[in-house]
């Protein structure tokens, strides 16, 4: 007999698996119909957000690809046709670029949606079948500067060292740059108890939030986080709240930080920042004063020219209290997409081989390429990031071909208009989507693709937790997996040894991961399937997994934490007289990303089915515009529409809008690709721009 969820009618078994959408991967299941319903799982406790409720409308939407389309030429429409036919063209093309400017002439770009057993072979691939350097992914826009950053300090990179159930009891957190009440809704119920400090230029709904639990609304200028962490750690120190034993006896670094931390006094910091001095001293004595506390960063302090900086700072202010390494307390940074965590430990990045080996490091290079039965003098180097790639597309030094799985750069990469330039430049495009993205549509070759629910693979979310994605309802008919069109580009390149089973690839990847930072050797189907919860690193069949790092150590071969000196740098284009205000990005409670699949559900849609920036009343005046009007955001690089919402609590000089929406709408129009440094991630946080109405014809 039948059943019904959410008014669609089920009438076979239901299966246990996860979200599409973020990295807090709550827990569903899905019918034999595409029907879905929220699961008891520990992130959200049988929860889902309205983006998790309608995530089964996807899998039958008119919309959806299900068969290869192909064009020889830019001027002609996309067409269908076969399989055999598809990959044969592609084949053939790459063999051509190749052999006239050298393997770097084909890139590959991939994404932080990806399993982990996809993630994996699009790194094999780039590296052994097409022999190439070229190849980043998505999440360069969203975790690298955290990566970084929790890299040099403790040694490992793993957003939450603890689960999210540990914030259940937390008595304080502060929360730097998240908006997790619209980004990952069911996380609020893990910090209902706590009192909340959110540093966000908006007066978000998790502002909203802080508030509402007695604590308190930060809102720094776009671009000065760091600021107001060094004039924290200073009020620390001047108000006698340092932990000088666990400074002597977990960590080194504090003299060099102090020096220039010494010179930010709150008054000082405040001029800056904005934050009044008073409530820097109020917070860090809040921190100071629980037992149990948290600091937890997110986009918005990390999506900087600086950003791995601003992330160290705040790690310092942790370290400064003693918070990370103690049961009940800690740092991290809230991973944002589905598989950011595992999608960058398993080859993705540019530099890094599988269990986050580093490619340029003759051991890792040696142990990655005898799981491949490869020489590893032929394995490629470190190729460029995701934007200094995109920006090389098409170029003569640059790549030719563009191979894109799962990312729709046309509208999430920074200054987009300059992206897609680069995007007509080359000499082949192709996309793998199951969607028609903005990317696709300007594809040469689009190879339509499975979605969560119709394959299985393994995702690794915010935690470190490696989960289960199952299997609920086939493909349509003429949908093959990611796994199926790369080893089916292989094969067509001449090259063998791409497994297509995700439980085989699997395995190979826990062989390729042994003895890394990432080691998942002793996770298994068989010990997911049987329920095991399982963190990283997990290097035996017989080890429980690692749900809380640096309890008894950190990542460095001595065993402490590094804190690590930084100051603050202006942001890459301050505001002037022609661009006078700061334009911010982020996203809303109903849309996810570029907006690919949330802008096909009407349900999400009729709440949000517009771009919109928001601006305080007097900004607007001075602008001539109005609530609901229709504006014109301006910055060097492009111009974005947007239905006006006046915002009384926002900074006068800031502006805010979500980056969900592509063409003359997409906020990505208006930033640049200033790179940070070390993570190379895109200053999305801050452009100078100038808002005017709307001009239409």
């Amino acid at each position: 007999m039948g059943s019904s969820i959410g008014g669609i009618s089920v009438e076979a078994d239901l299966t246990a698996t996860h979200c599409p959408y973020c990295a807090l991967q709550c827990g569903q299941w899905v019918g034999a119909a595409g029907a879905v319903d929220g699961r008891e799982f520990p992130t959200n406790r049988g929860g889902l957000c309205q983006k998790g409720w309608t995530a089964g409308t996807l899998l039958i939407h008119p919309d959806r690809l299900t068969t290869p389309l192909l064009r020889t030429t830019r001027t002609d429409p996309l067409r269908p046709v076969g399989w055999d036919a598809a990959l044969a063209h592609v084949a053939s093309r790459l063999r051509e670029l190749r052999a006239r400017h050298g393997p770097d002439a084909v890139a590959v770009f991939g994404s932080g949606g990806l399993t982990n057993e996809k993630s994996y072979l699009l790194g094999k691939f780039a590296r052994v079948a097409l022999g190439t350097s070229q190849i980043d992914y998505n999440g360069r826009f969203c975790m690298s500067s955290a990566a970084a950053a929790g890299n040099r300090a403790f040694g490992i990179d793993r957003g939450l060292p603890f689960p999210v159930t540990d914030l259940d009891d937390a008595e304080v957190i502060v929360l730097v740059g998240a908006n997790v009440a619209e980004t990952m809704p069911p996380l609020m119920g893990h910090l209902g108890g706590a009192r909340l400090v959110v540093i966000d230029p908006r007066r978000t709904p998790t502002a909203e939030r802080a508030l509402a639990s007695g604590g308190l609304h930060l809102a720094p200028a776009p671009g000065t986080d760091l600021v107001l962490a060094l004039g924290m750690l200073h009020a620390a120190a001047v108000d006698g709240l340092v932990d000088h034993d666990y400074l002597a006896e977990r960590t080194t670094g504090f003299a060099q930080t102090w020096e220039i931390a010494a010179q930010w006094w709150p008054e000082r910091a405040e001029r800056v920042c904005g934050v009044a001095a008073a409530d820097m001293h109020t917070v860090v004595g809040w921190l100071a004063g629980a037992a149990r506390r948290y600091v937890l960063t997110a986009r918005g302090a990390e999506q900087h020219a600086h950003g791995v900086d601003t992330v160290s700072a705040w790690i310092n202010l942790a370290l400064l209290l003693g918070l990370p390494g103690r049961p009940g307390s800690g740092f991290g940074t809230i991973t944002g997409q589905g598989n950011g965590q595992g999608g960058r430990e398993h080859g993705q990045k540019a530099d890094q081989l599988p269990g986050c080996r580093m490619i340029t490091t003759p051991l890792d290079r040696a142990h990655v390429a005898g799981v491949w039965g490869v020489d590893p003098a032929t394995l490629p180097g470190a190729g460029r990031s995701a934007s200094e790639l995109l920006a090389a597309l098409g170029r003569p030094d640059g790549p030719k071909a563009l191979l894109v799985f799962g990312s729709n750069v046309a509208v999430s990469a920074p200054d987009a208009r300059s992206v897609q330039d680069r995007l007509a430049a080359l000499d082949l495009l192709v996309v793998a989507d199951f969607l028609p993205s903005e990317t696709a549509r300007a594809a040469d070759v689009v190879l339509p693709v499975a979605q969560w629910a119709e394959e299985e693979g393994t995702m690794t979310n915010l935690e470190g937790r490696v989960l289960r994605r199952r299997r609920a309802l086939p493909p349509p008919p003429g949908v093959r997996t990611d796994l199926e069109v790369i080893a089916g580009l292989a094969d067509e390149l001449g090259v063998t040894g791409f497994l297509t089973d995700p439980r085989e690839v699997f395995d190979e990847l826990r062989l390729a991961s042994s003895g890394g930072i990432a080691d998942y050797e002793g996770i298994s189907y068989a010990r997911l399937d049987a329920g095991e919860a399982l963190h990283w690193p997990c290097p035996t069949e017989r080890h429980p997994g690692t749900p809380r790092l640096f309890l008894d150590r950190f990542g460095h071969p001595d065993g402490r934490a590094r804190m690590i000196a930084v100051d603050h740098t202006e942001a890459a284009e301050p505001p002037d007289a022609e661009y006078p205000l700061r334009a911010t990005t982020g996203r809303v409670m109903v849309h996810y990303q570029s907006g690919v699949q949330t802008r096909r559900v009407a349900e999400l849609t009729g709440i949000v089915g517009e771009s919109f920036v928001e601006v305080h009343p007097d900004t607007a005046a001075r602008a001539g515009l109005a609530d609901g009007s229709r504006a014109r955001v301006v910055s060097r690089r492009g111009s974005a529409e947007a239905r006006v919402r006046c915002v009384d609590s926002l900074r006068p000089d800031t502006v805010f809008l979500p980056f969900h929406f592509g063409g003359a709408q997409a906020a990505n129009n208006l930033t640049l690709a200033a790179l940070d440094p070390i993570s190379r991630m895109p200053e999305f946080k801050a452009c100078a721009v100038r808002i005017e109405p709307a001009v239409r014809p």
